[in-house]
């Protein structure tokens, strides 16, 4: 089974997910409805208000979107 999944993130959303790559990122400088998909897609995780990028996020940041591919084209 492939875990190749492209997700449809808003600019926003991966704004909030390139911030997550600084190893301690407090919440305060996070924007909270694209913090919370990203917990929702399991790209983010939050710990004792601490919020950080999962591995899956890691792979979904470095892969990009298809649709960033397509601007870039």
């Amino acid at each position: 089974m492939s875990d190749d999944i492209d997700y449809d993130l808003t600019a926003e959303q991966w704004e909030t997910l390139k911030s997550l790559r600084i190893p301690v990122c407090r919440l305060s400088a996070l924007r909270g409805f694209a913090l919370e998909h990203l917990v929702a897609l399991g790209l983010a995780t939050i710990s004792e208000n601490v919020a950080a990028m999962t591995p899956k996020g890691r792979k979904a940041l470095i892969r990009g979107s298809c649709r960033l591919w397509d601007l870039v084209a």
